[in-house]
């Protein structure tokens, strides 16, 4: 599959393509060495790289097509056919099954560049990271070959199928059950608010298969692989979301699905572990799309605020503008520290649960805040959709809501800092 001559360049220096074939794609994920340097700030060559390709497809490709998208609700399929062919996507999956094997910090380097043109097409992108990442961190040969593997040769989504109508962040209420009946199980249960749910190729499903409601959440729950043409699978509508409108969320109905033993993620009973253990690597992609958004505004308002004039001068000459900025500049450089602290914990192979929690709060925070002060900038223009800073407060709502709402991560937080002092 050729790429565009506008990206030719861009794909030097050690970048490669994801073919269709992709099973010859490799980048050394391990170029994120952080070597003999001690604490830095400066990131590698081909960190550099990946930023520029990403920030260049971001600002060429997507940047020009978001308002389209936003106003017509439509799924962007041909961009996220486009970023696949560059390797923007399944950047965490493997090397050994065809895929990048990128660090989770280098993903954040490109998923925020990605976030800053459009946080609706960049979801439904970091939704494969989700769903992927249970199979990622817990699958076994045979299934990271069958369903990683597949993604690499064809621009395929998947979807993290969690979260019920009754149970988004009180995860232990899940209801879906599923019954094991010779070698396989038979699966009943509802889901809502999945992301790519219309889309995705398959699912990383979380059941209930201890039907004893005394059964502690971390035995309770068995993690499956679902192909979502399995008869039984029902796909409801497309939900109309306040923002990040052209990104697929439905309702996902399962009546007596069946599902091979082979399909359960290490064994029964330690689904709800690997659900967890996921977010620890997506979260920090999460709040790096937050700051991407943040960037964004803060970026719109700026050059904004140094063209408009009033009494005379431009209005960022005015204390009460510039202070604005300053604020919103100041949030956006910490969001920044904080998702590549998290990201930087979990590529060191240490337990990251703290800095994630801290860094997904803290973003989707700053994202609604900077994105609502850019409004104000903007004034009674940023009140009206034929600017960009409108869609960007609405796309930052969520932010705050999933993969952990804000008050779950404070209470995540809490748990991990008190938990330092308790003996």
């Amino acid at each position: 599959m050729l790429l565009s001559k506008v990206f030719r360049a861009s794909l030097q220096s050690g970048i490669r393509l994801q073919s269709s074939s992709a099973a010859t794609a490799k980048a050394s994920a391990a170029s994120s060495s952080y070597g003999s340097l001690g604490f830095s700030f400066e990131m590698t060559d081909q960190q550099k790289e990946f930023q520029q390709l990403a920030r260049k497809f971001a600002r060429e490709e997507m940047i020009p097509v978001a308002a389209a998208y936003d106003r017509s609700g439509e799924y962007p399929f041909p961009i996220i056919k486009k970023a696949w062919e560059l390797g923007l996507i399944n950047g965490h999956i493997p090397q050994e099954y065809g895929g990048m094997g990128l660090s989770i910090f280098d993903s954040c380097l490109i998923t925020e560049e990605l976030a800053y043109a459009c946080t609706g097409m960049q979801t439904a992108i970091e939704a494969n990271s989700l769903g992927q990442m249970p199979v990622i961190i817990a699958g076994n040969d045979a299934q990271k070959k069958k369903y990683l593997g597949r993604m690499t040769e064809e621009p395929l989504m998947c979807a993290y199928c969690v979260t019920e109508p009754g149970a988004g962040s009180d995860v232990a209420n899940i209801k879906t059950r599923a019954t094991k009946v010779g070698d396989e199980y038979v699966v009943n249960g509802q889901k809502m608010w999945i992301t790519n749910g219309g889309k995705a190729n398959w699912y990383f499903l979380l059941a209930r298969t201890n039907p004893d409601p005394k059964c502690p959440a971390g035995k309770a729950f068995t993690g499956f692989i679902v192909d979502a043409d399995t008869p039984g699978i029902q796909v409801g509508r497309k939900e109309m979301n306040m923002g990040q409108k052209c990104s697929d969320t439905r309702g996902i109905t399962f009546e007596d699905v069946r599902i091979p033993k082979e399909n359960v993620l290490i064994t029964e009973g330690a689904g709800f572990k690997i659900a967890m253990g996921a977010f620890d690597n997506t979260r920090p992609p999460v709040a790096a799309g937050a700051t991407g958004l943040a960037q964004r505004a803060l970026d719109e308002a700026t050059n904004y605020a140094l063209e408009r004039k009033t009494f005379g001068k431009a209005i960022a000459e005015h204390q009460a503008v510039s202070f604005i900025l300053a604020e919103m500049a100041m949030k956006v450089e910490l969001a920044r520290m904080a998702y590549q602290r998290a990201a930087w914990e979990v590529d060191q192979g240490r337990r990251n649960t703290y800095y994630a929690s801290i860094a997904k709060a803290f973003a989707g925070d700053i994202a609604n805040q900077v994105a609502t002060d850019a409004v104000q900038v903007f004034g009674g223009n940023g009140f009206n959709s034929d600017y960009p800073v409108e869609k960007l407060m609405r796309d930052a709502k969520i932010y705050q809501i999933y993969e952990g709402t804000a008050q779950i991560q404070r209470l995540i937080i809490s748990r991990e800092h008190l938990g330092k002092y308790k003996k």
